[in-house]
């Protein structure tokens, strides 16, 4: 492999980094697949992939790694729900940032999020946006594709929904932007080996926002019996983040994310849209719960 060849990708067997490996394999493109457990990459190194093993917390080694390709896809991964999240993902994002300073990039293709701005302890909002801006900074063309609300944050609903009722900390008709980490994935894959040209914020969705009325509905259509939504209040989000294992940081970290979120959702006037629908994808997500 030559360096005019490979493109490189982090969070490779993640939910979105393993979907732009694998559409840049299939597509015929070279790459460095950026992992922490090599057990994980099995697959991806069965496809031709070439493993790197390197903590994104050293940016000396991840530069030395990046170096080996000419394009990146960044990712700066989620910290441990138990931890100080916003500490711990400052300090990774600061690392890869730092990384891509000096590694002869020729493009880069940063993942960040719906909402990104400036602020204090509000989770990926202010996380990502400072992650965007420290990238820039290295004077490197950069694709930027900011996703919506993640399809994987329903994940823990079914079997709360197999009860009759799911609860969530948003109004219940209230549509938002939503997607599927799979289309997120394609996206990121088309942009980072596009022309050096395509630079700059795009916003990537499904193929409508969608209210937690409609998630529940989409429940009971699926398990055949209905399904009610419970809003919870704001006065107990961070009790309710605790109680799913959050440590106190982490829980006001992700309750300023949402009651910001809810102050004003971006709405783009021409996203990029995914194909995957809601139904479809909670579909998917009931069988694989009941197959485990």
């Amino acid at each position: 492999m030559t360096r005019a060849d490979a493109f490189i990708v982090l969070g490779a067997t993640g939910h979105i980094g393993s979907v732009v490996a694998r559409t840049l394999l299939r597509d015929g493109h070279q790459i460095v697949a950026v992992v922490h457990d090599e057990a994980k990459a099995a697959g991806l190194k069965s496809l031709g992939a070439e493993i790197a093993i390197v903590d994104l917390g050293d940016p000396q080694a991840l530069r030395a790694t990046l170096r080996r390709g000419r394009r990146a896809f960044l990712l700066n991964p989620p910290a441990p729900v138990t931890t100080d999240t916003n500490a711990g993902e400052t300090r990774t994002a600061t690392s890869i940032a730092e990384a891509v300073g000096g590694a002869g990039l020729e493009k880069v293709m940063v993942e960040s999020t719906y909402g990104a701005q400036p602020g204090d302890a509000i989770g990926d909002l202010s996380v990502l946006w400072n992650f965007e801006r420290a990238v820039g900074a290295a004077a490197i063309p950069a694709a930027i594709n900011r996703g919506a609300y993640y399809y994987t944050n329903l994940d823990m609903l079914p079997d709360e929904a197999r009860q009759g009722s799911i609860t969530t900390m948003f109004p219940a008709q209230l549509k938002i932007p939503m997607v599927a980490p799979a289309d997120l994935g394609l996206a990121a894959a088309r942009r980072l080996a596009s022309p050096l040209d395509d630079v700059g914020i795009r916003y990537v969705e499904g193929p409508e926002a969608y209210s937690f009325d409609e998630v529940a509905a989409a429940f009971a259509e699926i398990l055949g019996h209905a399904v009610t939504v419970r809003t919870i209040k704001r006065s107990e989000w961070e009790a309710s983040f605790m109680k799913a294992g959050f440590s106190e940081r982490a829980a006001h970290a992700y309750a300023r994310m949402t009651e910001v979120s809810l102050a004003g959702f971006d709405m783009p006037e021409n996203p990029i849209r995914g194909a995957i629908d809601l139904r479809d994808y909670i579909s998917t997500l009931v069988k694989e719960k009941s197959a485990g």
